[in-house]
């Protein structure tokens, strides 16, 4: 039996077909054509070169420690405050053992009133079997009546002194947890930091790693040649100074680590000897010894073995002792870095410092020119 289906006409086969076969495909060309284009005119960031990541790692370096030394100062507000907390509590400790004392007290005379049961005077003289006893008796009672009015006032102390020292170590509490915040805030900035310098130098390449070494090496030469000419003066004036019969004085900045005469016996020496002792130790930041330190730490805990106590941040060790110049340092001269203070090195001599640098660096000597002056101090 025939079909009476009509035969499907192919689309290619008539013109109309063709002509919207190929306006499809003409209009899928030029869509992927403005795609490609529009892909090509959206630019690449050029890659950084080796002296702008060298820059960027410094700053990001010298963030960290800026956020090192806000860490440190958090991290002693903390202690301080826990250390208040401490002793607050074990006054209110004791303050509450007097409050149950003073308690049990007012406790035995309502018991001896009680048992008496506040007679009236005349009645308890009729009653008594003795005059005596009761004239006795009576003396003892008004006795009694000065002692508990004594012992009201103390409760009522000890109660108010209990409330207020409740009221300081809450306060107290408040403190730390503002501390212990800002603590963990500072630990993380100086975490981001690093992670991004990290990140920043494990993208180099080994040549662009030899370049950045390089130009490291040419910083060094730089500031050693700079030591070096200041140096050179330091010892030219103390020449002059003797030749014209003048007193030499106390400078001693062209000395190399003062072990002889008078600075071999010296705090500064024995800070320095402290500190020289440590070269090689790995920096670490918030680090205060004796495995390893920052920079802050290190010239703490070599002061500490001079027997001079040091705050513990760059910002307050500024504040301590005398102000010197540049020209005038001694050795263990605290010598302070760049406008916000946030790193420090103990002076050694002829332009050279002991110093915790930086991140994967050690303690090392180094010259004081590598980095901006901002200024120097003697402790002690």
């Amino acid at each position: 039996m025939a079909s009476h289906r009509k035969p499907r006409t192919s689309v290619l086969a008539s013109p109309t077909g063709r002509r919207t076969a190929a306006g499809l495909t003409t209009a899928a060309l030029a869509s992927v054509t403005l795609l490609s284009q529009s892909a090509q005119a959206a630019p690449r960031a050029p890659k950084p070169t080796v002296e702008e990541v060298k820059q960027k790692v410094d700053d990001l370096y010298h963030q960290a420690e800026v956020a090192t030394q806000k860490y440190n100062a958090a991290k002693e507000r903390a202690d301080e405050q826990r250390h208040t907390v401490d002793s607050l509590l074990d006054a209110s400790a004791k303050r509450a053992e007097k409050m149950n004392e003073s308690r049990r007290l007012l406790g035995t005379f309502a018991s001896a009133q009680y048992r008496t049961g506040g007679m009236n005077p005349t009645a308890q003289l009729m009653l008594a079997k003795d005059p005596q006893q009761f004239v006795d008796r009576n003396h003892l009672m008004e006795r009694l009546t000065g002692r508990q009015k004594q012992a009201v006032t103390d409760y009522q102390e000890q109660q108010a002194a209990a409330t207020e020292q409740r009221a300081e170590a809450t306060r107290s509490l408040e403190r730390l947890q503002a501390s212990q915040a800002s603590l963990k805030e500072s630990k993380r900035s100086v975490q981001d930091k690093l992670a991004e310098a990290r990140q920043l130098l494990s993208r180099l390449t080994a040549q662009e790693k030899a370049r950045l070494a390089e130009l490291e090496r040419q910083k060094e030469a730089a500031a050693k040649r700079r030591a070096a000419e200041e140096a050179r003066k330091q010892q030219e004036r103390e020449r002059q100074r003797q030749q014209d019969g003048g007193s030499t004085g106390d400078s001693t900045g062209g000395s190399t680590g003062g072990s002889t005469g008078d600075s071999a016996t010296s705090k500064g020496a024995k800070a320095l000897a402290f500190a020289r002792a440590q070269i090689g130790k790995p920096y670490v930041w918030g680090a205060t010894g004796p495995t390893s330190y920052d920079c802050s730490g290190l010239t703490q805990a070599a002061w500490k073995a001079a027997g001079v106590d040091l705050p513990r941040t760059t910002w307050d060790q500024v504040k301590v002792g005398q102000r010197v110049a540049t020209k005038d340092l001694q050795p263990g001269d605290l010598v302070f870095f760049y406008d916000d203070i946030s790193h420090v090195g103990m002076y050694l001599g002829d332009g050279k410092m002991v110093h915790a640098p930086k991140p994967g660096a050690s303690v090392r000597e180094e010259s004081i020119y590598y980095m901006p002056i901002y200024g120097s101090v003697r402790p002690g």
